[in-house]
């Protein structure tokens, strides 16, 4: 069903759980929409949350490339979601986990039917650039802390969240976006560790990426 998310055609207290997947930074009325979350939310039930971390590179750069790319919130703490969504909605939250970028927006597949303007800065930029940017950019915020590579957090609210997977998933595909975890890429036999540098093929669209270990990656925030 396609509605207005600060109005939302459903009784009150219909749903045990809702995803706001990459969401909340698109909302103009952003408080009307948390109020139907809250509204349309069980008593007990879960609430999932990913936002983008306006304070990281990549975030700039989407903004910049994508002149603005439909981002009107900008979120700069993890606190500060938490924080909001705890007050409008009365949920705790749980759990969280920070979330790694491929910068796929700039991937030439993803620029296609964008006007070119600022996007001609990167007409050089292809999928094997990305493959070695992001790689560096992971293993810089791994030696010096620099935050280069990080998307923003993934939060559980309400019960049920004790079983959320926390670590990061590093592995994020530069084509299609999807991160993996290791668990599922081992599964796959999507991963090559004897590799000169280690590399995984994404199990959504099959483009290759140079791996990292998730749990290296623990302690990014």
């Amino acid at each position: 069903m396609q509605a207005d998310a600060a109005r939302l055609p459903f009784p009150d207290a219909c749903f045990d759980a809702i995803v706001a997947n990459h969401s909340l930074e698109h909302f103009r009325n952003l408080g009307a929409v948390l109020a139907e979350v809250r509204r349309v939310l069980k008593r007990g039930g879960s609430l999932y949350v990913s936002v983008p971390d306006s304070t990281t590179l990549s975030d700039h750069l989407y903004r910049f490339f994508a002149r603005g790319g439909g981002h009107v919130n900008r979120f700069r703490s993890a606190g500060e979601v938490e924080r909001l969504i705890r007050e409008a909605t009365g949920l705790s939250c749980q759990a969280r986990r920070t979330l790694f970028t491929s910068l796929a927006f700039l991937h030439p597949e993803n620029r296609k039917g964008r006007r070119a303007g600022r996007m001609l800065a990167v007409a050089f930029v292809g999928e094997r650039t990305l493959r070695w940017a992001t790689w560096l950019a992971r293993k810089l915020d791994r030696r010096f802390g620099t935050r280069l590579s990080i998307y923003g957090w993934a939060f559980y609210f309400g019960p049920g969240a004790e079983a959320a997977d926390t670590t990061p998933w590093t592995n994020v595909c530069v084509r299609c976006g999807a991160g993996h975890p290791f668990a599922r890429l081992a599964a796959e036999g999507a991963v090559n560790l004897e590799a000169w540098i280690p590399r995984f093929r994404c199990p959504d669209c099959g483009a290759w990426g140079l791996y990292t270990a998730d749990a290296d990656y623990r302690d990014a925030a």
